[in-house]
């Protein structure tokens, strides 16, 4: 859809870190008519639009994206004393892109149903270079016909987006899209390890590795790190094991075993022991280095991200 098209509904946009920022970036630079809130608000001043004191300013918009760091934040914004349902006038529609529990989704989706609004799940895959580089994919859960008016809007946000179906079947979708970037990062820290104490650098093997059937859009783009341990957070320990924690308290619920997702949430809970709830989970290498016996050290080496001409 052209930017002149994209102006056919007013986009109100709460939450501007990691994630939300890039996001909203990408809706304003297609040409989309976007006012934004963020509670830091010097955070949301670069994108060049209208920053707005409070949730509820947005509440005259169309449609309204949010994108928070946990359950307590997306009650905040929509359903608390200042969020976008708090007064009279509400929203179209509001969509979700959250990493939230899906009983809080739920609520959410009721809240906003008994004010005649529709909520629309819509979490991303992806962290905030992927989103960037415009290589993030969407699942989407809702009424259809909220989608199909706020899809032009979501196709702007990554690559492609699903339609995974009614309610809040994109949270499950999410979660378990997140156990599997879990177990993947600790098995390539594995693998590295293994591979570097016989010898073989980490570039030349993750290079190796990236190039073979085996290589995805994740593992590339975390090859960076991996090389010159570079933990500098795009997804923390700590918001791993949330993830992990949820989908666990899903499995429980269905009662679905999932021993490798819990042995890797045993093993994200120990690298925030160690200190490191605060960066990224790539630093689950340095962990298994130390208990491989050896003390890892960065290679310094400039190791292609697979993101760069995307973003270019």
């Amino acid at each position: 859809m052209s930017g002149e098209n994209l102006k056919s509904h007013t986009i109100g946009w709460i939450g501007t870190g990691k994630m939300g920022y890039p996001m909203a970036g990408l809706l304003i630079k297609a040409g989309a008519d976007v006012k934004v809130y963020n509670r830091t608000a010097a955070k949301a001043e670069p994108l060049g639009v209208e920053v707005v004191e409070k949730p509820s300013n947005l509440a005259n918009r169309d449609i309204v994206f949010t994108i928070v760091t946990d359950d307590s934040a997306i009650r905040d914004m929509i359903t608390g004393p200042d969020g976008v349902l708090s007064g009279d006038m509400v929203p179209q529609i509001i969509s979700d892109s959250s990493t939230i529990s899906i009983d809080t989704s739920t609520e959410m989706r009721a809240a906003c149903e008994a004010k005649g609004v529709q909520f629309l799940a819509t979490p991303i895959s992806g962290n905030g270079h992927a989103v960037a580089a415009g290589k993030a994919t969407l699942g989407v859960s809702g009424d259809r016909s909220a989608y199909e008016i706020a899809r032009p809007y979501i196709a702007q946000l990554g690559r492609a987006e699903t339609y995974i179906g009614e309610g809040d079947s994109s949270r499950l979708a999410k979660l378990a899209h997140n156990v599997m970037l879990g177990i993947v990062a600790q098995c390539l820290a594995e693998i590295t390890v293994l591979c570097e104490k016989g010898g073989i650098e980490r570039h030349a093997f993750l290079k190796y590795f990236n190039n073979s059937a085996m290589s995805s859009i994740f593992t590339n783009y975390k090859a960076p790190a991996l090389v010159n341990l570079d933990y500098t957070a795009t997804h923390t320990s700590k918001m791993l094991r949330k993830d992990l924690d949820l989908s666990l308290n899903e499995a429980r619920d269905l009662e679905v075993p999932m021993p490798l997702t819990n042995l890797t949430r045993d093993l994200v809970q120990a690298l925030i022991g160690l200190g490191h709830g605060e960066d990224d989970f790539a630093a689950l290498i340095k962990m298994q280095a130390a208990a491989s016996g050896y003390e890892i050290q960065p290679e310094n080496v400039e190791v292609d991200d697979g993101l760069r001409d995307a973003a270019e």
